[in-house]
């Protein structure tokens, strides 16, 4: 005996829908395990993060409605006026009315999203009442801080022992360091809870993007420009970021490390920062023997040029010559000197006469002329990098000086 199967198979688009449903819900116990909190934006520690939070909530639920919406239509649509349930199509071809409310509505529905956020946008702009300002110039690969009241100015780069490992591929760096691996810098910017805090964002090369979510701040940083923002933070604590601007190789190793104080540590750091500062001038020239410039220089290396010539001086191949075997770094130390001091136009060797001292230049020559199997045993001082500089500026003018006559 045999039987007829008179059920009405599911229409293909209603089946496609329908296993998209399925599989967005079986996404949900991920974002149960994951924790929304983790997915979301952070609600940040200031009050502008707080709006921009809670705007963004808000605009979430409003699309969420929309699309509960939508695809609840489609859904009742398809499943109610399917071809098998003999249903015709409508045969008209415009409806007055139909195309007000779906003109009237979206627009109201934009509105009721525009003012909201407009208030914020302009309060994010409102840099009056300040109470300090702090510059941020981004590098290649790093961040150079200036507190434009405290006479307090110092660069940022990754820990230089997190540098050296993932340049070497240390398999047990994250259990060395954990969480915070390449996270890390040598200097945080350290800033006062409680008070307004204007950033002024360049960059010296390439466009970076100065970015703190826990403080809602994300910021351009271009050469020639001046853009700003601000922030007050309510609490204290070490909040994280990173260049949000893909600004060349090794871009993913830029972080930001913010550290928050109550107003009277901020006060005892910066006096601390003052003094170490006026200490580094009064002795920056000093004589310095072999062993100590070697020590510094290793540091200033790890620090600034390891990122491109790599650690054991070997460079990259096409890209970076190396240091080890170099005839720069075999060659005439004056040579040397003012390759670092001026750069190399039409390469990626930047000059450093603006973000090295005196000193850390002639640390950093001293090391690559005796590390990475160079051993010339030649040494140079602070007092020689001055006098490098004084000739250049000298040359340059004399050049000037013929050009106008």
């Amino acid at each position: 005996m045999t039987t007829t199967d008179h059920s009405v198979p599911t229409p293909a688009p209603l089946r496609h829908l329908m296993r998209l449903l399925v599989g967005s819900c079986a996404l949900l116990p991920a974002l149960a395990i994951a924790g929304w909190d983790e997915l979301n934006m952070p609600v940040g520690v200031t009050d502008l993060s707080a709006d921009v939070h809670g705007l963004h909530m808000r605009i979430f639920y409003v699309c969420c409605a929309i699309g509960a919406a939508v695809f609840g239509v489609m859904i009742v649509s398809m499943f109610l006026h399917r071809k098998s349930r003999g249903v015709k199509p409508a045969t008209f071809h415009e409806s007055t009315k139909v195309e007000i409310v779906w003109t009237v509505v979206p627009l109201l529905i934009l509105v009721a999203m525009a003012v909201p956020a407009a208030k914020v946008l302009i309060k994010m702009e409102d840099f009056s009442d300040s109470e300090m300002s702090i510059k941020v110039t981004g590098y290649q690969w790093r961040w150079h801080y200036d507190y434009l009241d405290e006479g307090i100015a110092f660069y940022s780069a990754l820990d230089a022992e997190q540098n050296l490992a993932r340049q070497r591929g240390a398999d047990d760096a994250l259990e060395q360091f954990g969480d915070t691996y390449l996270r890390e810098v040598d200097n945080e910017l350290v800033v006062p809870t409680g008070v307004k805090i204007r950033f002024l964002n360049t960059a010296a090369d390439v466009i970076h993007s100065w970015w703190v979510p826990d403080l809602a701040l994300k910021k351009d940083a271009i050469p020639g420009f001046i853009n700003e923002n601000w922030a007050t933070i309510n609490e204290p604590g070490v909040y994280n970021g990173k260049c949000a601007e893909l600004c060349g190789r090794d871009h993913g190793f830029m972080p930001i490390v913010v550290r928050a104080v109550t107003p009277e540590e901020f006060q005892v750091w910066a006096d601390e920062k003052r003094a170490e500062t006026l200490a580094a001038i009064e002795t920056q020239h000093d004589p310095r023997d072999l062993p100590t410039l070697l020590a510094q220089g290793e540091s200033v290396y790890g620090a600034n040029c390891s990122t491109c010539h790599q650690a054991e001086g070997q460079g990259i191949p096409g890209m970076f010559p190396a240091i080890a075997g170099s005839d720069i770094a075999t060659g005439d130390i004056d040579a040397h000197v003012a390759m670092v001091l001026h750069g190399v136009d039409g390469t990626p060797m930047n000059a450093w006469s603006g973000a090295l001292t005196d000193a850390e230049i002639a640390a950093v020559v001293t090391y690559q002329r005796n590390a990475f199997g160079n051993d010339t045993g030649d040494s140079v001082q602070p007092l020689d990098v001055r006098a490098a500089r004084s000739t250049a500026l000298n040359a340059a003018t004399e050049f000037d000086m013929g050009v106008t006559q």
